[in-house]
């Protein structure tokens, strides 16, 4: 049985979804809004990378966001923002790896991870 917090098989799902219905995900729409950027950035301006790039660009297309900014719940929260009341957040993830201090002095060491979180939309 599938676990709810695999971000793996939530990452395949979503793009198995859009490919069942027909939409190449990888291939982002062109808009005419020259404002947005098609690189979707974290609310500090940085660009997200990756896996990422493609699942915001799907949550872009399913529900019409004009906006590229993401940012998270406590994000939001910092800036004055708000979330809406029942407003569907997108999965990414973060990858990087980490040594544990006994191991500090082994270079080959370092453990992988990849973290899900999930984002808002920065549309007013």
């Amino acid at each position: 049985m599938q676990s709810i917090n695999d971000t793996y098989q939530r990452i395949t799902d979503t793009i198995v979804k859009q490919l069942e219905a027909g939409t190449k995900p990888w291939i982002r729409p062109w808009r005419n809004d020259i404002r947005c950027s098609l690189t979707p950035r974290r609310a500090t301006g940085e660009a997200y990378r990756g896996i990422n790039v493609l699942m915001l660009w799907i949550s872009s297309q399913i529900f019409g966001y004009e906006e590229n900014t993401w940012m998270t719940y406590r994000q939001a929260q910092d800036l004055g923002a708000k979330v809406r009341k029942g407003e569907k957040g997108t999965l990414v993830v973060k990858y990087g790896t980490f040594t544990p201090k006994e191991r500090e002095d082994d270079e080959d060491c370092s453990i992988p991870y990849l973290k899900g979180y999930t984002v808002f939309n920065g549309a007013p």
